[in-house]
């Protein structure tokens, strides 16, 4: 492999960018602005329970058309609602037959990489990343530093072998599927993840891992709306709910949340100030004062399923629109009470 791509250096992906440079990766980042100059004029800084390392990486702001050479692997790592214009950067810069690894929440980005390369991974990312100041990552957890277990979208590998696989990952749906092989590009993606200190696993069914994360991360609207502290667990319990009512109903297949637990949540969740860490991504954006969220491809995508399969959503409409509100008129995190959403749904 020639090289890793890392096309977001934000919270994750500047967080796995230098743990696989520090552990000897060819590695090129891609961020912009303030972020972008810091990490060119200092490196980045990557500050974790071991200490604080500055990490010197070649940087640019955007690929360049013909920057993109044989083994080169694109880790895309930014928000959803920016997929499209760093996927015409790649097309650009490589062609359709580069290697695009998706490691964002949600689950359109594999599909919408897909119409554009023939090669694509989808990654189920668990990193407490944190991203508040320009040349400044934090990580809040090491040995391992989070888990990055990926595959290859839609199933497995190109050629799906006829052959079981000898320890199949348990899932929520109960028709037989047919179970791939992985391919090797992958296993040389998770070897390099475990030597830069991540836990990494090639899975044949990663779109269920998939969806089992986006479950969780349909609380994040919430963390970001309400604050680190407030209790809003039963709208939390309600969104999650509506979820799995709709995967149920469009017959996708959902990773069990003790196997979710156990293979790819090793750390446990990170105490709120370990080295830095604050709130997830959308509480991040938020904070940032960005002017967008990637609530449209968390709530807003079991918004979408349930209107394509009947399935009523109103608690995901309501975050969805809330937190959507309240990134473009640039509230910090917490600007809405649990009270104030309740109320929205109706309930008493």
């Amino acid at each position: 492999m020639a090289r890793f791509v890392v096309l977001g250096a934000g919270a994750v992906g500047g967080a796995v960018g230098a743990r696989l440079a520090m552990s000897g990766s060819d590695v090129l980042l891609v961020a912009r602005g303030d972020h972008g100059r810091a990490i060119a004029a200092d490196g980045l800084r990557l500050d974790s329970p071991a200490g604080s390392q500055r990490v010197r990486i070649p940087v640019v702001e955007t690929l360049q058309p013909g920057t993109l050479g044989t083994g080169d692997v694109v880790l895309l790592s930014t928000k959803s609602q920016d997929t499209g214009a760093a996927l015409d950067q790649v097309v650009a810069a490589g062609g359709p037959d580069v290697p695009v690894v998706c490691m964002q929440n949600g689950i359109a980005n594999e599909r919408a990489a897909l119409r554009r390369f023939s090669s694509v991974y989808g990654m189920v990312v668990v990193v407490p990343g944190t991203h508040l100041e320009a040349g400044v990552v934090v990580l809040s957890a090491d040995d391992p530093c989070g888990s990055l277990h990926l595959g290859r979208y839609p199933s497995g590998s190109p050629s799906p072998s006829p052959s079981p696989s000898p320890s199949p990952s348990p899932s929520s749906a109960s028709s037989p599927t047919p179970t791939p092989t992985v391919d090797e590009r992958a296993e040389e993606i998770a070897g390099a993840l475990r030597r830069a200190g991540f836990w990494s696993e090639v899975l044949p069914d990663v779109m269920a891992w998939k969806r089992a994360k986006l479950l969780m991360n349909l609380a994040n609207a919430l963390q970001a709306l309400c604050g680190l502290e407030a209790d809003a667990a039963d709208l939390a319990s309600a969104a999650r709910e509506e979820g799995r009512a709709c995967f149920a109903a469009a017959g996708l297949a959902v990773t069990e949340a003790a196997t979710f637990r156990q293979r790819a949540q090793p750390l446990g969740p990170a105490p709120a100030n370990a080295a830095g860490r604050q709130g997830g991504s959308s509480w991040q954006s938020l904070a940032r004062g960005l002017g967008s969220i990637e609530t449209d491809y968390l709530n807003g995508e079991i918004v979408l399923l349930g209107r394509l399969h009947g399935v009523p959503t109103p608690v995901n409409e309501v975050l969805q629109r809330a937190a959507g509100e309240q990134a473009w008129a640039g509230s910090p995190p917490g600007s809405v009470s649990p009270s104030a959403l309740r109320a929205a749904l109706g309930w008493t």
